[in-house]
């Protein structure tokens, strides 16, 4: 990186943080603008304040709060990330996840940490980092699995009531094969929805919702096996990153440029994330880019 980088780099890295600005679970309703539309790069201004604050939804274990600290996968690699950037102090803005794309237009936080699938109609509204994880769907249903769900399509011919997460990439399946899925704010939410036999199964990422099942040990649910998701005879693969405005292309490719150094070292990719139950299944395929994505290529 540029010396202009290196001289600004704090002598200090923060380990632990505390949620920057509380905003209602939910909501991004009142919270602060993080940046002003100076002329100055983002990344610059970043570096000048010596802190990012990031949007998240607070589904583990990609980005959470756990005992008032910001914590999860996606953090850890900003922390990591944005450190070696000389910004050292990575602070969360909560928000629902369908409420995050618009809040970083909104300029209520910088960048999204979020695990967030990389989607052509995403990349119309925002920019991507390259992948940061690869990752499958798995399906929470109750104890025993008494509809035998397996996959997107059998909840379809089974009829089984479904809930995902607004604006996950689940919701964007269920449309596609016309299930009627009815939307949750938090995977808490799609868990509790199966629990108390409102719903039937619940999609979300089958590493969320393996990390829901082991920390809820005493929930009549269980989760599937993972899977690839197959629209219209297309198996779709995903891969998430995270989430820039669209005139911040120096600081995504400042990122880019970090991130590579990890992806492409598995020792290196495992100690950062691996505390939080990611292994090398999770580790981004080299050969599919984020233009790929985009392109809806992959």
């Amino acid at each position: 990186m540029t010396g202009k980088i290196s001289s600004r780099r704090s002598t200090l890295r923060a380990t632990a943080v505390l949620l920057g600005a509380v905003v209602a679970a939910g909501s991004v309703a009142g919270c602060t603008r993080t940046t002003t539309d100076s002329d100055e790069p983002l990344l610059d201004q970043l570096q000048d304040r010596g802190s990012v604050t990031v949007g998240f939804a607070g589904e583990a274990p990609y980005s959470f709060m756990d005992d008032g600290q910001l914590t999860g996968a996606t953090v850890a690699l900003h922390r990591e990330i944005f450190g070696n950037l000389g910004i050292d102090t990575v602070e969360g803005v909560n928000a629902d996840f369908g409420a995050l794309i618009p809040g970083l237009q909104a300029r209520r936080f910088d960048v999204v940490s979020a695990g967030m699938s990389i989607l052509p109609q995403r990349c119309e509204q925002a920019a991507f980092s390259e992948p940061e994880f690869n990752y499958t769907t798995a399906l929470m249903v109750p104890t025993g699995n008494p509809q035998n769900l397996t996959d997107m399509e059998s909840v379809r011919d089974s009829g089984a009531r479904m809930v995902a997460m607004t604006g996950a990439i689940e919701s964007d399946y269920a449309q596609d094969l016309g299930i009627d899925a009815t939307q949750v704010a938090t995977p808490q939410d799609g868990m509790d929805a199966v629990v108390n036999g409102r719903a039937d199964v619940f999609a979300l990422t089958g590493i969320s919702l393996n990390w829901l099942a082991q920390n809820n040990p005493d929930a009549p649910i269980e989760v599937t096996p993972s899977f690839v998701a197959v629209i219209n005879g297309v198996p779709q693969v995903g891969a998430g990153g995270t989430v820039f405005r669209t005139d911040d292309a120096a600081l995504r490719d400042a990122y880019n440029e970090e991130l590579k150094k990890i992806t492409s070292d598995r020792d290196k990719y495992l100690s950062i994330v691996g505390e939080y139950g990611f292994t090398e299944a999770e580790l981004p395929d080299p050969e599919l880019t984020t233009a790929d994505l985009c392109e809806g290529v992959g």
